[in-house]
């Protein structure tokens, strides 16, 4: 009778080496890298963003139109002044100087112009308004658009151009930051630097910083 004699045991080495092993450590592998590019991609992009709504209501100037000064009433001529020009030719009558019209006693709106989109929906009216005291507003009405990451409202010397070619545009050009944008929707105010020379700027941009886009922009055209 044959005895059979017992296999030696593998080294254990050769047993973690065996192509299930391999295969479910290169799974284990592939799942975590998938997670942790999940993570990044949506830290960067903000997916859920789209869904998130912010109106702001903020009080848009009223602008008032230049107060004129009434013309002096004239001088009835004296009885005196009368008689001693009987008989004399007649002189032709000095017209009263035109009223010189007085600064607003409020807003004076300045510039406007209306949004297009770019890479999201964008729509709404922008007007830039000189303040009684000298300072600047810029006032978006009636904005609609999506919210983004770390999107700012630029005055930009960028021609706007619709289309995709638009998309990058103001990136090229001088800009001066306003802020981050208040909110998607509404009635939105901000201010504009003292020292800012308002004609140097033709251009409003909703700029988003993280991605290097415009949301929308307008031409600003001056109100006479």
């Amino acid at each position: 009778m044959t005895t059979m004699q017992p296999q030696p045991e593998k080294p254990q080495d050769e047993q973690h080496s065996s192509p299930r092993v391999k295969r479910r450590r290169t799974l284990i592998a592939l799942g975590a890298g998938a997670l942790v590019l999940f993570a990044i991609a949506m830290a960067v992009f903000q997916p859920w963003l789209l869904f998130v709504n912010t109106e702001i209501n903020d009080e848009i100037p009223t602008a008032t139109a230049p107060q004129s000064t009434p013309a002096p009433a004239a001088q009835p001529q004296s009885s005196q002044e009368t008689s001693s020009t009987e008989g004399a030719p007649s002189t032709p009558t000095t017209p009263a100087p035109a009223p010189e019209p007085q600064a607003p006693a409020g807003p004076a709106l300045i510039a406007q112009g209306s949004l297009i989109s770019h890479e999201h929906e964008t729509s709404g009216q922008v007007s830039i308004f000189r303040l009684p005291d000298g300072s600047h507003q810029l006032a978006l009405e009636g904005l609609e658009t999506t919210t983004g990451p770390d999107v700012h409202v630029w005055l930009s010397q960028a021609p706007v151009i619709e289309g995709f070619d638009g998309w990058f545009t103001a990136a090229n050009y001088d800009h001066l930051d306003l802020g981050e944008l208040k909110g998607n929707r509404g009635n939105q105010v901000y201010a504009i630097p003292a020292d800012a020379t308002i004609e140097d700027w033709t251009s409003i941009t909703l700029w988003c910083e993280a991605f290097s886009v415009s949301f929308g922009a307008a031409e600003l055209r001056p109100v006479n």
